[in-house]
């Protein structure tokens, strides 16, 4: 099966709020979220997770019900916006976002992490699971698109993942996500 990214249930945050590495907490809607993801999930025999509570608390109430230990994995946690972070996104400086478009693998007018570092992040993520087998990632929307990006799938960074929506990688996108130049095509 290789492995599952699955993005978290969602957060106890105001909509239109830029929220990157913000520590936030499941909303209210939690339990019932996690119970419908449990019960569409198949068996995996490893459970990583983003050190942060929107995806840990998904991950550890997969673990109870699977069996599973769950593993933190620093390089899972969402992008960094710095700055922006807690802002609205009608908030940002207008100036800010257009630098941010105008280059957007480099730009870090926020303070935060590039497009390009947050990149390279999950790539080395990706590149040391090719030996994953039914493995499940609890993780972000950003790790999703970056996986996208770098199998060549979304050279546009445009892909929406709904809450508690998956992403499956094959061994075979794993393997040669491992091989020099970290880069799959579909």
């Amino acid at each position: 099966m290789g492995l599952i990214l699955l993005r978290h249930t969602a957060p106890d945050v105001a909509p239109g709020t830029c929220y990157g590495r913000l520590d936030l907490a499941p909303g209210p809607d939690f339990a019932a979220e996690a119970a419908e993801i449990i019960t569409r999930l198949p068996l995996v025999t490893r459970l990583l997770t983003s050190p942060l509570r929107r995806c840990r608390s998904l991950a550890e109430e997969i673990g109870r019900a699977r069996g599973l230990t769950v593993e933190i994995e620093p390089r899972l946690i969402e992008i960094d916006f710095g700055a922006w972070e807690g802002l609205p996104w009608d908030a940002v400086p207008r100036s800010e976002l257009d630098a941010w478009a105008a280059d957007f693998w480099q730009a870090r007018s926020h303070g935060g992490e590039s497009v390009g570092q947050f990149t390279a992040r999950v790539a080395g993520f990706l590149a040391e699971q090719g030996a994953a087998s039914d493995w499940l990632a609890v993780t972000h929307a950003g790790i999703m698109r970056a996986t996208l990006h770098l199998l060549g799938r979304d050279e546009t960074w445009k892909s929406r993942f709904a809450y508690g929506e998956t992403l499956r990688l094959s061994p075979a996108e794993l393997s040669a996500l491992a091989q020099p130049g970290g880069r799959a095509t579909a």
